[in-house]
């Protein structure tokens, strides 16, 4: 096989495997009412504690506008309160609320498992090496 033809065969790959990933994630957020965005979120406030807004935004690859909308939203279901930084008026803190981490608490644990059968094929070395490539092109993007 040609070396382009090889690159956009990998692409397509790459492409598939997302949605694959994504859709796994999509049925289990909207089993507990949520989208994979809101998800996202907690999942990152969840595991990293408070955030500022922004560094949500970019941790879950969305705009500042949009993360706005999605911090309402996880406010107006509870899950979320926003905290201003003490030591910058600018920054606005995201935080889990207790409903949010008794929400997570119930549900990550399921989220892991269902992330550890799709990649139970794959050994630790082979983890690594796919994030390491990965990366790689994530650079040029």
């Amino acid at each position: 096989m040609e070396l382009a033809t090889e690159k956009l065969n990998a692409v397509s790959i790459i492409l598939r495997a997302s949605q694959s990933i994504q859709e796994v994630i999509r049925k289990d957020a909207a089993r507990n009412e949520l989208n994979p965005t809101e998800f996202a979120v907690l999942e990152v406030l969840y595991q990293r504690g408070d955030q500022p807004i922004q560094m949500i935004g970019k941790k879950v690859l969305i705009s500042s506008s949009s993360i706005t909308y999605v911090i309402d939203k996880l406010e107006q279901k509870k899950f979320v309160v926003r905290k201003a930084c003490p030591e910058d008026r600018r920054v606005t803190y995201a935080s889990l609320t207790s409903l949010g981490k008794t929400l997570m608490d119930q549900i990550f644990p399921n989220y892991e498992k269902k992330m550890e059968e799709i990649f139970c094929q794959l050994t630790d070395t082979d983890m690594k090496k796919m994030i390491e490539l990965l990366t790689k092109i994530d650079w040029y993007a």
